[in-house]
């Protein structure tokens, strides 16, 4: 049943999941952090996803999917995570299901593969991924990779993510249960064996280096004397993950999918965490600040502050630029993820842009409260939008660009706005100062490309099919060819057609 919110038209079932912002103190009224509505043909992803998005860019590491060839497509292509060294994520492996292994078992089928693998390629690791039919026929995909571990005496690590199980979120969780059992305690050194000049550690979590990002930001820690033990999980691999457990600070990049395991670590191995952020210059400063200001070293804090002035003072012009040039428009932001988004608008902010529009795909309530907090009055808020609600929201709410993922870029191209890809598939880094740069260039470059000159965008509005209908019935009766088709009556199949293509088409 479609029904109006008072925001935009749909589902009954999806009212509750579309709200604007909230005064501070006040609750938001946002349902979220459920599973999918079915037929609501949402844009969220499934527990696969989530958990392939974090254990891919493993660099060194064999990934095989236990289930039909399909969902061997998603990827190391989806992510963009660079390795700086092998690259055995890059090729995808599957045990290619059929049906006769969906009514016997696909148990030895997977034996087979894991078999092969570990002979071909020699990895440190093998993660083994469960999909939804794996879940329906009830494989012991742990019995068959324990018996693999020893065979072949590496890790041979069972990924719980069967698709249909619950959502994204669950998928990260499954990906974080596998790397807990890579992680190893670290030995108890003897006095003669510790260093006299002891380097803070720290590990970087829900990092995945995507285009590289991840190498903008070590530079940084490393010129505080801060060594960084791994990159959870871009451009890592099975050693360096092994060795997390040195840290004496863990900073969370991607709340939504490592939060889980840095609780672990603090509870396992008494690591604290910080949730950061190096995107936008006000991250950066922040998250620079934040670790220098842990570690308590005043020499610390002192590379920090000038690493941030030299960093700042460098950028400045190119991004004054092109705030110049985009000041006053208007984005929209829709993430994966909450922390995605919550800094977007602050970069936004810094190029003196306006959001209109916020959603996520996994946010919780706590999420959506800070978002609130911090974006304008009238912005709307949506948890787990489906393409017509974001189309209607573009249009209503007068974006100018969109930034979201690839499964969203069409969305706008069709309404004739412009588009960032802030997500898997960019080739450009968007972390760090340089990174910052990046994006203010392409946001430019996208609002104010010339093709929109040429390009109508789409009205969309309730009952507008009916007007333009009327319109054309009314254009037809006033023609005189109109006494050429004497007797031939004007299907409404057809005026609905040649309204649809009116609108769809005209430049």
């Amino acid at each position: 049943m479609s029904e109006k919110t008072g925001i935009v038209d749909t589902l009954e079932e999806r009212q509750p999941y579309i709200t604007r912002k909230q005064e501070k103190g006040q609750e938001i009224p946002l349902a979220c952090d459920n599973n999918s509505l079915a037929g609501a043909i949402s844009q969220r992803a499934c527990v696969y996803s989530g958990a392939r998005v974090v254990l891919n860019p493993v660099t060194d590491a064999v990934h095989l999917v236990h289930g039909p060839i399909g969902c061997a497509g998603y990827t190391w292509d989806i992510r963009g995570a660079k390795s700086s060294g092998v690259e055995t994520n890059r090729s995808s492996f599957s045990t290619d299901m059929k049906e006769i292994d969906v009514v016997f078992g696909g148990e030895k089928k997977l034996s087979n593969a894991i078999d092969e693998l570990a002979g071909i390629y020699r990895p440190p690791v093998i993660f083994v991924y469960s999909t939804c039919i794996v879940g329906i026929i009830g494989d012991d995909l742990e019995a068959v990779c324990k018996t693999a571990s020893k065979k072949h005496n590496i890790p041979v690590i069972p990924v719980k993510s069967e698709g249909f199980k619950g959502n994204k979120s669950d998928g990260y969780k499954a990906a974080c249960d596998a790397l807990k059992q890579l992680i190893k305690r670290p030995e108890e050194k003897k006095p003669e064996e510790i260093p006299e000049v002891n380097r803070p550690k720290i590990n970087i979590l829900g990092d995945f280096n995507v285009a590289g990002d991840v190498w903008l930001v070590k530079p940084l820690f490393e010129k505080m004397g801060i060594e960084v033990i791994v990159s959870m999980t871009g451009d890592s691999t099975a050693e360096s993950i092994s060795r997390a457990a040195e840290a004496d600070l863990n900073l969370v990049q991607c709340s939504g999918s490592m939060t889980y395991l840095a609780k672990w670590m603090q509870q396992e191995y008494g690591i604290p965490y910080q949730t950061v952020s190096f995107f936008g210059i006000e991250d950066i400063s922040i998250a620079l600040r934040k670790t220098a200001e842990y570690f308590g070293s005043e020499e610390m804090k002192k590379i920090a502050e000038e690493i941030l002035k030299v960093e700042t003072n460098r950028i400045m012009p190119e991004i004054s630029r092109v705030r110049e040039s985009v000041k006053g428009k208007k984005a929209a932001i829709y993430m994966g993820g909450p922390a995605k988004a919550l800094t977007l608008i602050k970069g936004f902010a810094e190029l003196g842009m306006e959001v209109v529009i916020i959603g996520t795909q996994t946010g919780k309530k706590e999420d959506y409260e800070q978002i609130s907090y911090s974006v304008r009055d009238g912005t709307v808020i949506v948890d787990d939008a489906n393409p017509l609600e974001l189309a209607e929201l573009l249009v209503k709410q007068k974006a100018d660009l969109m930034v979201a993922g690839v499964k969203e870029r069409f969305i706008a191209y069709k309404l004739g706005i412009a588009f960032c890809d802030f997500n898997h598939d960019r080739v450009v880094e968007f972390e760090g100062f340089d990174g910052f740069v990046n994006f203010a260039k392409e946001v430019d470059a996208s609002i104010n490309s010339p093709v929109w000159k040429a390009v109508r965008q789409r009205i969309l509005k309730p009952g507008s099919m009916e007007s333009e209908k009327a319109i054309v019935e009314k254009q037809i009766s006033e023609k005189t060819h109109v006494e050429e088709c004497k007797g031939i009556a004007l299907k409404r199949e057809f005026l609905h057609s040649e309204s649809d293509a009116t609108v769809e088409s005209e430049i």
